[in-house]
């Protein structure tokens, strides 16, 4: 019997900084703020008044650079990011294309564009069910992968719910105290149903024979296979090998004892999940792991792979995980059959909302999309470091205010009491959970992703967050928003981190 007493739990997000360095600049406009008042101390000196004057357009285009905002970011900001882009267009870099065999390859290579190309999906010898993982060689990972269910959030009573929600906290908590997990990526997103599934289990178990009713069946599974848009969920845990070194080597060392340490993290970590409410289906094997990838590049191929697999579930080959073309632009990603837009969430709501606020989102009709959720835990100490750094910041630049003569803000009073709680928080032994959120768009043309963005957005003001469109950042936001691959590098590089 459901207990119609028990209130939804809710959920708040603390306040996102941003502060920079000193008095709110960050560091290239201190940069640039510094050059050029020391410039201007050196032509007043030469030449007097008069030469500081002649170089007025000088003095107001530096200006403008520091306190011009675009998209929540001054335009000395955007300097790096277009310079990058536009070096990349310049030297041919914003087009990749698969290269035909011409040499040997090393097997369970991926072949995928941009920083993610070294990766490799290995197998071990041992493994029962031939669960395998990605390993990174640069950044010293190792990432498993499962594949995930649960029942519909919105439709559990509100004490299921709560019970779900605290569970989750625990288990993220559970990761970050075990000091070896480099991150945490939970992905769910929609697919264009081929329709092989249920006409695999039409012409299993019932009677097309039938006269009349088999017929209309027939006809109603023929068309409604490929009209759904079935829900995957994926779990991608990445084990940090250099942090886990010790218990590597007391499993028998290299790649065969990272993956006795990751089995040990999956198994502990599939438990969890299980107290939230969430079934762990099974770790994916290389093949499905290279299926995921390819048909979140090419979304039309997902009907082929799913026909040439055996047991119905799509199968591809490592080697051809990766896009045949991949074409840059600024503000989306052209694959294969497919253009992709990918959004950052900026804020998650700052008032107490239902812990099922992102449903408009993940059900808005007619949009294919991918929503990753990527959990980076930090150390103790480390965290209460950044605790510190962020008072000293909030209460110099109060001070400086102060001196200064102008009024004191409210957003730096919610700041600071944000920052006072999740040092109480961390006082008392909780956690420290990094939270990055990412919603990548796909359509078939630029038209309909256009269309689909727009509904996209419009979602998101119902669910009371803040998205932020990468603009000349689509590549790296794309592999680590659309692939189950647990990586950290774009939200580290670009700033994306919560």
């Amino acid at each position: 019997m459901t207990d119609l007493s028990v209130a939804p739990v809710t959920v708040k997000f603390p306040h996102r900084s941003r502060r920079g360095i000193l008095l709110g600049l960050s560091l290239p406009q201190l940069v640039l703020v510094s050059c050029t008042v020391a410039l201007l101390l050196m032509t007043v000196l030469t030449t007097g008044l008069l030469g500081a004057l002649a170089l007025t357009p000088l003095w107001a285009a530096a200006g403008a650079l520091v306190a011009v905002r675009r998209q929540g970011r001054s335009l000395i900001d955007w300097a790096p990011i277009v310079a990058r882009y536009a070096q990349r267009r310049r030297s041919g870099q914003t087009a990749w294309l698969a290269r035909p065999v011409t040499r040997p390859r090393q097997d369970g290579i991926l072949h995928l564009p941009g920083s993610a190309a070294a990766l490799t999906v290995v197998t071990p010898g041992d493994s029962a069910n031939g669960a395998a993982a990605v390993h990174d060689p640069h950044r010293q990972t190792l990432t498993a992968v499962a594949r995930v269910s649960s029942r519909a959030f919105a439709l559990l009573d509100p004490a299921t719910q709560n019970h779900n929600v605290t569970a989750w906290g625990r288990a993220l908590a559970g990761v970050a105290r075990t000091g070896h997990i480099a991150s945490v990526q939970v992905l769910e997103r929609t697919v264009p149903d081929s329709g092989d599934t249920l006409t695999r289990h039409w012409s299993q178990n019932g009677r097309p024979q039938a006269p009349v009713a088999g017929e209309i069946y027939s006809e109603l599974v023929a068309s409604a296979g490929p009209a759904a848009a079935p829900h995957e969920t994926y779990l991608a845990v990445s084990l940090d090998l250099k942090a886990a070194r010790r218990l590597i080597a007391q499993a028998g060392g290299g790649l065969p004892g990272a993956f006795t340490v990751m089995e040990q993290t999956t198994a502990s970590i599939a438990q969890a999940a299980r107290t939230a409410g969430l079934m762990v289906t099974g770790w994916l094997t290389a093949r499905e792991i290279a299926a995921v990838i390819r048909t979140a590049y090419d979304p039309k191929a997902l009907a082929a792979l799913q026909q040439w697999s055996e047991s119905g579930r799509a199968e591809a080959d490592p080697a051809a995980a990766g896009p045949v073309v991949q074409v840059e632009e600024y503000d989306r990603l052209a694959t294969d059959s497919a253009r992709h837009a990918t959004y950052w969430v900026e804020n998650w709501p700052r008032t107490e909302t239902g812990a099922g606020f992102l449903h408009s989102i993940m059900f808005t009709a007619g949009v294919r999309r991918t929503l990753s959720l990527i959990y980076v835990p930090q150390g103790l100490e480390s965290a209460l470091r950044d605790v510190q750094r962020k008072k000293a910041a909030i209460i110099a630049d109060a001070s400086e205010r102060s001196r200064r003569g102008q009024v004191d803000r409210e957003e730096d009073s919610v700041e600071y009491a944000d920052i006072k709680t999740r040092e109480r928080q961390l006082i008392a032994g909780h956690a420290d959970v990094a939270l990055t959120g990412l919603v990548t768009i796909t359509a078939e043309t630029d038209a309909l992703l256009d269309a689909a963005c727009a509904q996209i957005e419009t979602a998101a003001v119902g669910a009371g967050v803040d998205l932020r469109r990468l603009l000349f950042q689509q590549p790296p936001a794309f592999t680590l928003a659309a692939l189950p691959l647990a990586r950290t590098d774009a939200s580290t590089k670009y700033g994306l981190a919560a």
